[in-house]
């Protein structure tokens, strides 16, 4: 089983990242592949396996980036957020 929350160590530190992602998702696997491959220090959440209550606090938080609750959902900087496995979107952001 994954683990339901995580740090991941990384290089690239100079921004706060937040990963909502579903244990059972390819693209959400992708994402979090992309971000260690390239050694982004970053939160993860799986909300899949997390309480309701934790889940419901989770949905309302990424709705205030997106209308959209698709997954994988990067939030970067409590600021702007990333739906979907998209590298160049991230690496521009991250500055990569």
């Amino acid at each position: 089983m994954a683990e339901i929350r995580g740090h991941v160590e990384g290089s690239h530190a100079e921004h706060e990242v937040l990963l909502y992602a579903l244990s059972t998702c390819i693209w959400c696997r992708k994402t979090r592949q992309f971000l260690e491959s390239e050694r982004v220090a970053f939160k993860f959440v799986y909300v899949d396996l997390v309480d309701p209550e934790e889940r419901k606090a989770i949905r309302k938080h990424i709705r205030q980036f997106s209308d959209r609750m698709a997954f994988p959902t990067l939030i970067v900087d409590d600021e702007k957020c990333i739906v979907g496995f998209k590298p160049d979107a991230i690496k521009a952001r991250l500055g990569l």
